[in-house]
């Protein structure tokens, strides 16, 4: 079974089409890879292993995938586009494929003018792509403009439709079930691997398609780490451990993330903080209405930091969407101006880092912002948090 849906994604080409006819562009060019998977995940539910790619949609005609062939016949398989080009640029370095079919950039070029006149060129992810594969690009299209239609591009993915909603949700319904495994395998003695491996296991038997980080478990001063990924430390009692998993759904994350005492009970001091940040998810949470701006969203959770003296710990705002990416644009910081509209999939993320005695912490669960305010993607996570 293939991630795609043939009219969500049919329906994702036509509205890069429309910024193309918008902006009198004869095709946008999306870099991928496989950390950089967003924007072509978005087009073909698919993202090659080992080489990076890139999608090419024409004005007129059918997209291509641009990538190497390792990769082809995966992307044959399994990719809502089927057409595929191999190009060097996209390939393992000094790997030889003696059947494959590979050409330039110079030879594309030549394909697509057979097609139509080439004179302007959308491009989407000039700040991810490999110096090799702009260089490229610009010598081989030789008096062509290229317009970086980036920021146009993730607009598209700023609202989610119904169908990738309820993908979302589906993967946070995976997140609690990791959480639930992964909570009952915290105790003194235990790996940090240990607990990370309850949580994936246990989704990727439900059905995960990848994981949209690293698993974070981070116990004791690990959690100064800010994302700690899960090693060999075992957890000692009297510590806490901070735990993040988000497993994806047909390509789109959801998550948990909750710092919960290695000896099963909070000392007092751990107790105070929990309840702080648990306050903080609160207002957070209650600020995202359709129609406020995202520094208004940021502002309730800062302000109640500010007044208990945990400024100096925070590293991270208060809010982010999610979707493809655990978290992805539009961030809700003090400086955010994006406006909060329904259909979008918010997630409450809280924390705190570098304390002296409690190290870092953090509580994370996500909303679907609707007509009336928010809706949790997992019910059962936010009564967890609520209930510190």
């Amino acid at each position: 079974m293939a991630y795609y849906d043939l009219a969500e994604h049919g329906g994702r080409i036509d509205k890069v089409r429309a910024i193309l006819q918008e902006k009198d562009l004869d095709f946008a060019f999306v870099y991928y890879d496989e950390f950089n998977v967003g924007n072509g995940w978005y087009l073909t539910a698919w993202c090659p292993q080992f080489e990076s790619g890139a999608v090419l949609v024409p004005r007129e005609g059918k997209p291509l995938i641009l990538g190497g062939p390792e990769s082809e016949p995966f992307a044959q398989q399994d990719s809502a586009i089927k057409e595929t080009r191999n190009l060097p640029v996209f390939m393992v370095p000094d790997e030889e494929y003696p059947n494959a079919t590979i050409i330039s950039f110079a030879d594309l070029f030549a394909e697509i003018s057979q097609i139509q006149q080439i004179r302007r060129v959308g491009m989407v992810g000039l700040d991810q792509m490999p110096v090799s594969v702009y260089r490229q690009i610009s010598e081989s299209f030789k008096g062509v403009t290229l317009v970086d239609i980036t920021e146009d591009f993730l607009r598209l993915r700023h609202h989610k439709s119904a169908w990738e909603r309820e993908q979302v949700r589906a993967a946070f319904g995976l997140a609690w079930q990791s959480y639930e495994q992964m909570a009952a395998a915290v105790r003194p003695g235990a790996r940090e691997y240990e607990v990370a491996a309850a949580g994936e296991a246990i989704a990727r038997i439900h059905g995960a398609s990848s994981f949209a980080f690293k698993t974070i478990v981070g116990s004791g001063a690990r959690a100064n780490a800010v994302v700690p990924t899960a090693m060999d430390k075992e957890m000692t009692a009297g510590e806490m451990v901070m735990l993040g998993i988000a497993p994806r759904c047909k390509g789109y994350a959801g998550v948990i993330g909750h710092t919960l005492p290695v000896s099963g009970t909070y000392t007092p001091q751990q107790k105070e903080a929990l309840k702080h940040m648990k306050e903080v998810l609160v207002l957070t949470r209650d600020a995202l209405k359709p129609g406020v701006i995202g520094k208004e969203v940021d502002a309730p959770g800062r302000a109640y930091f500010q007044k208990h003296g945990l400024m100096k710990y925070l590293v991270c705002p208060f809010a982010h969407t999610i979707g493809i990416m655990e978290a992805e644009a539009p961030f809700f910081g003090p400086n955010s101006t994006d406006l909060i509209v329904p259909g979008m999939t918010v997630c409450v993320d809280v924390s705190f880092f570098g304390h002296p005695q409690l190290h870092g912490a953090r509580i994370e669960t996500g909303y679907e912002i609707t007509e009336t305010g928010v809706r949790p993607f997992s019910p059962e996570m936010e009564q967890v948090l609520l209930g510190l």
